[in-house]
């Protein structure tokens, strides 16, 4: 690993003095290039464009009916536990981000400010988040970045958010394994044509819903990715193909991660965007009596390894991600009956557009391989373009799970969800 590290610190100086130039607007999200009626979905509009600086405001907004009347009323845990499941059928208003974006003094120093709300898990920590970071990009190689961003882990949290397939929701394996948002600082770029990278050091996996001081005193979480694309991919590596490429594309990509966790430095086993270290049967390590009576996890590490690719043809979309997860340096008190842990999982996710700009139909599948238990997800769903532009969809979908290793109050299903989940979600990017 210090050799990889070394060869990427390499390649930073070699690439920062040879690509020093920047793009007419430095400061644009990465967008489809080609738009319908004249607007990029998440683009807003502009509040104030003027020589020292500039802000342009848009939003995000969904609205969820969920129906989990079709899964068990219970699960049974590792240590024979009978666990009860508070089935839910219910309509939520479900998610709000308001995006505050721009530059300042120069175009290249640009800045996004977010107020984030989670409507399903009011009264729980971190039901309404207030945060931002601020970037500088020296050149198309080297832009650094300090504020609360997204842990590259996996594909998912590179920025394709929230035009994923499903409607605001990972797959189960993915959900399992990944880090989550949190304080850091970060470099990103493009290292040659079409091969691009991002590195993080933060607190944790995940600061939302921790204060200050439930944080440990080390400052090592670190996280890399490195991917490559085709010319017709785009650069965040989007999922579907809602354009329909006349030419076949591709897309192939690698995470690592790595992160001391402590049992003070977990959010809420109920809390949004909650990625806690968890066992396959969906027990947190940290919770109490994870391991039996008496029992309690105090520190671990954490490593994750993830490998994903993509293609995508004529509205055809075929993309997979491969997971390896390390949990070692396990300590606390009693007797804790195991070392280390070792899982592994994957991903499918397969769609076609089925009417153009219109409908899309997609299939996911995915696994956890785990040594509590190998719990299994189906997912089948459309989303409907009603406008012929991605601002606004209808996203219906069917969850089949046997025995969900993740869960929480905005994820469609609970830990230990056996049986069909119905959901049915509305959602608007302007």
């Amino acid at each position: 690993m210090r050799k990889i590290t070394l060869i990427f610190s390499v390649l930073l100086v070699f690439h920062f003095s040879a690509k020093a130039q920047i793009p007419s607007d430095p400061y644009e999200e990465e967008k489809p290039k080609r738009e319908i009626d004249g607007h990029i979905p998440g683009s807003g509009f502009k509040l104030f464009d003027g020589e020292r600086g500039a802000m342009t405001f848009s939003f995000f907004a969904s609205s969820r009916y969920l129906n989990q009347m079709g899964i068990d009323t219970s699960y049974t845990d590792h240590l024979g536990r009978e666990k009860f499941i508070d089935r839910r059928n219910d309509l939520q208003f479900q998610k709000v981000m308001l995006y505050f974006k721009g530059w300042f003094t120069n175009p290249r120093f640009r800045y996004l400010l977010y107020i984030w709300t989670s409507n399903v898990s009011q009264g729980l920590g971190a039901q309404v988040v207030v945060a931002g970071n601020i970037q500088y990009k020296v050149s198309d190689f080297l832009d650094v970045g300090i504020g609360i961003g997204g842990l590259p882990t996996t594909r998912a949290l590179l920025g394709q958010f929230p035009g994923w397939l499903r409607q605001d929701a990972r797959p189960m394996a993915e959900e399992y394994f990944r880090g989550s948002f949190t304080t850091g600082v970060w470099a990103q770029g493009e290292i040659t044509n079409n091969l691009y990278y991002k590195t993080m050091l933060g607190n944790n996996m995940s600061q939302l819903g921790i204060d200050a001081g439930q944080l440990d005193p080390g400052l090592d979480t670190w996280s890399t990715s490195i991917w490559w694309t085709s010319e017709n991919y785009g650069r965040v590596a989007p999922f579907g193909d809602f354009f329909k490429t006349e030419k076949p594309g591709g897309m192939i990509g690698m995470n690592f991660t790595r992160s001391n966790e402590t049992d003070q430095s977990q959010p809420g086993q109920n809390a949004p965007e909650n990625s806690q270290i968890r066992i396959s049967d969906g027990t947190p390590i940290f919770s109490r009596m994870a391991f039996g009576e008496d029992i309690q996890i105090t520190d671990a590490k954490y490593e994750m390894l993830a490998v994903n690719g993509g293609i995508k043809y004529r509205g055809f979309s075929l993309d997979a991600e491969y997971y390896t997860r390390w949990v070692s340096k396990i300590e606390g008190t009693g007797a804790i009956p195991v070392d280390e842990l070792f899982d592994t999982g994957f991903t499918i996710r397969s769609s076609m557009m089925l009417v153009k700009n219109t409908l899309q139909g997609y299939f996911i599948a995915s696994k956890i391989n785990g040594e509590y238990g190998n719990p299994t997800e189906y997912v089948a769903g459309t989303n409907i373009f009603p406008f012929g532009n991605k601002v606004f969809r209808i996203n219906p979908e069917l969850v089949f799970s046997n025995f969900s290793a993740v869960g929480y109050q905005s994820y469609p299903v609970p830990v230990g969800a056996n049986g069909t989940t119905f959901m049915l979600n509305f959602e608007i990017l302007y």
